[in-house]
């Protein structure tokens, strides 16, 4: 009794049914079913790496910045390589420092019938407490910007050292 005969009698016995996919397959591919079955392994494991891989958020730490904090006033570094200081903004409110760009190259050879484009744009905020927003100065030589972002007088003289004691727990 083949399935249309289940069917049509209504009902529906499972165990006549091939337990696997492989089972099914078995018939029409004859010794490859298991081969099959293996591709289908591996199609789902692809699908799982790049679904993950397209889930997963850009780098949001680019620009990688170097911060140091030297006579009352901040250092800021950061390496950007292939922009001029026309693709860069730098600007401060409120103790938050921005720095944001926009990267556009193109790369042409109608020699060898080539051309590639990269565009991309970024943006990393730092907050850094009261500045003196008149005297920041930006700087950009080789790729590299260096911003210099003195401190207030006001948040140097609020600045307080908290003593460290041994052996003891705070409650």
């Amino acid at each position: 009794m083949d399935r249309k005969d289940l069917a049509a009698q209504g009902t529906n016995d499972r165990s006549l049914a091939p337990q696997s996919r492989q089972d099914w397959l078995a018939p029409a591919f004859g010794g490859f079913a298991p081969l099959v079955g293996l591709r289908e392994q591996m199609n789902r494991l692809f699908d799982s790496v790049f679904r993950d891989l397209a889930t997963q958020t850009p780098v949001a730490n680019w620009p990688s910045l170097e911060v140091q904090e030297k006579d009352g006033a901040y250092r800021i570094s950061a390496e950007l390589p292939g922009l001029d200081e026309k693709d860069v903004e730098v600007s401060v409110q409120d103790g938050v420092l921005t720095i944001r760009g926009e990267k556009k190259a193109e790369t042409e050879d109608k020699e060898r019938q080539y051309s590639e484009r990269y565009y991309g744009r970024f943006e990393r905020r730092l907050t850094l407490g009261e500045l003196d927003e008149e005297k920041i100065t930006a700087s950009f030589n080789n790729g590299v910007l260096t911003i210099t972002a003195p401190k207030s007088p006001k948040a140097e003289a609020q600045a307080k050292r908290i003593p460290i004691s041994t052996g003891q727990t705070v409650h």
